[in-house]
């Protein structure tokens, strides 16, 4: 696939709300494409190995996957778009049908969860797209367990030397994208403490770890 076709893919599928077999087709190529991202964001989760998870916008559902080989609790995956909810499903097809994994319709906006569920939190390329940042960061805390982990996993943030391409594709899809400052008070506001925000050298990617 040239990245002509790419983009119109990408358009066409509507990152901030995947849609239709084009929006389809762009999660399963962002399963890949954020494999290694996610993987080292990862790393900073430090749950304990019964920890009921959550990830949200969960998208074409590999973060879930991997989620799920980090705890023998349940992993739950929530996302707004219709078109993540099934892909992320037909993804963890194995772990939904064991029991351990359930995925549905639900908005970071209201959370359908009680509070102090989670253990371990994260959403991987989504926070570009929160309808109301401070208020749903509140929401989230809210569901997060006192000693818990949230992570903010992004494979840019806001700093002077993104590349035109990169610039274009934010002002494009509207995307929020905050510098690491703006990450640590964004999070600090909420009522999230012990708040770190992790750089990758030699990327862009952003890591912005937060407890309850």
């Amino acid at each position: 696939m040239s990245e002509k076709t790419q983009m119109e893919v990408t358009i066409e599928g509507n990152p901030a709300k995947p849609q239709g077999e084009a929006g389809a087709q762009m999660l399963d190529r962002m399963n890949q494409s954020h494999d290694a991202l996610t993987r080292w964001a990862l790393g900073f989760l430090h749950n304990n190995k019964t920890d009921t998870l959550l990830d949200i916008g969960c998208g074409g559902g590999a973060t879930l996957h991997k989620l799920a080989a980090l705890t023998t609790g349940k992993v739950y995956g929530i996302d707004y778009s219709p078109v993540s909810v099934e892909t992320s499903k037909a993804f963890n097809k194995t772990n939904i049908e064991s029991g351990n994994m359930e995925v549905f319709e639900a908005s970071v906006s209201g959370l359908p969860f009680a509070d102090d569920t989670f253990g371990g939190i994260t959403t991987v390329e989504s926070f570009y797209f929160w309808g109301n940042p401070q208020a749903d960061l509140k929401e989230v805390r809210r569901v997060l367990k006192p000693g818990g982990t949230f992570l903010i996993i992004a494979d840019i943030y806001g700093k002077p030397d993104l590349d035109a391409t990169t610039r274009q594709n934010i002002e494009r899809f509207h995307l929020f994208n905050p510098t690491p400052a703006q990450f640590e008070q964004l999070l600090s506001k909420a009522g999230f403490h012990d708040v770190k925000i992790h750089l990758k050298e030699g990327t862009d990617w952003i890591c912005s770890e937060a407890k309850k």
